[in-house]
């Protein structure tokens, strides 16, 4: 069986009509590799339109403001991303004249630009020859090749990217990266593939020996660290909020939130009304607390949980740094605070009148 030729094949029957796959414009390439890293293209793909609309070119995307960016971002999780984005749009657009290295070595040298996606981009846009490697290809050769080495091992990352580098088509490296991608996808899946229509099934070591379910292996993460949050949602007589800005690294950096308040454990109402008492927001005002949730909200992230409750917090007087409630939404925040001002829709602003 010819590896490449087979996939390739399979490709060209098979594959799914993407925008991204109707050019090799680099900036758009660039775009939605960056939008589906650790994101699947059924959540990518609305995002990616947005951004190519509000920013046709790298020009535009480099003369946004960060906070513009950021919002438009919102709910992708993985906030890094878009900072890095903006950041290497305005590199190359003030650096290097709106033109993107036409070389895997360039491209690596770009904020927010790792291996795979030089790899995609130097293959589909300026043909290069070299090999992506994500997880849908780490699934593809560990289970067709049958290989236990861990993928989140430095001696694995070696090794997959070695034995791509060895198959990729050398005279249609684009289509090769794209079709090794769209296997792992649309067929060869983590969970359940249909490996009878498989186009590699005669030659899958996983298939012919019953391994499906055992690769890829995967070394164990680290415990997930469990993180408890009691965000506090001002509502003041003069229909303002607060709204801050994280500083500082994190993946929530340069978004807005509610005041914060993070404990070690979940407080009782009687316990965590006391905190609030000694708050600089509230002291000396009159106040009055409601607990939004009782249950906590649990927030997963892939290396912590965050139990989450939110407290309104209605208070006798004006604010001084407000934000008006009705431009909230001109905000960029966390999908978690997102979602409760989604549900929340201050409804109970005039409960307290």
């Amino acid at each position: 069986m010819n590896f490449s030729k087979t996939i390739i094949h399979w490709y060209s029957n098979n594959k799914r009509e993407l925008p991204w796959r109707q050019t090799t414009d680099p900036y758009q390439i660039w775009l939605s590799e960056i939008i589906l890293q650790q994101t699947q293209v059924v959540q990518g793909l609305p995002y990616f339109v947005k951004f190519t609309h509000h920013f046709p070119s790298v020009f535009q995307l480099a003369r946004a403001q960060e906070d513009e960016v950021l919002k438009l971002w919102q709910g992708l999780g993985y906030y890094s991303r878009a900072r890095n984005l903006h950041a290497t749009a305005k590199h190359i657009a003030n650096e290097l004249g709106g033109k993107f290295p036409n070389t895997y070595r360039d491209l690596l040298k770009l904020k927010g630009i790792g291996d795979y996606t030089a790899s995609a981009i130097a293959s589909i846009c300026f043909n290069e020859v070299a090999a992506v490697v994500d997880g849908n290809v780490y699934r593809v050769l560990s289970r067709f090749f049958g290989i236990a080495t861990p993928i989140n091992s430095a001696q694995g990352t070696k090794e997959f990217k070695l034995l791509a580098q060895e198959l990729i088509d050398v005279n249609n490296p684009a289509t090769f990266n794209q079709a090794i991608m769209e296997l792992g996808a649309t067929q060869c899946k983590p969970q359940n593939p249909d490996c009878s229509v498989c186009p590699l099934n005669t030659g899958c070591i996983a298939f012919n020996k019953n391994r499906i379910s055992e690769l890829p292996v995967k070394l164990k993460a680290a415990k997930v660290k469990k993180k408890y949050f009691n965000f506090l949602v001002f509502i003041f007589e003069d229909g303002k909020t607060i709204l801050e800005k994280r500083e500082g690294k994190g993946i929530w950096q340069n978004l807005y939130q509610f005041p914060l308040i993070e404990t070690k454990e979940n407080l009782n109402f009687e316990v965590f009304g006391e905190l609030v008492k000694k708050h600089k927001l509230v002291q000396n005002q009159e106040f009055e607390l409601v607990l939004y949730n009782e249950d906590p909200i649990i927030h997963k992230l892939s290396h912590q949980h965050l139990y989450t409750k939110f407290w309104i917090v209605k208070v006798t007087g004006t604010s001084n740094n407000g934000v008006p409630i009705t431009e909230m939404e001109e905000y960029a925040v966390p999908i978690l605070i997102g979602n409760f001002i989604e549900r929340f829709n201050f409804d109970l602003v005039n409960t307290f009148n």
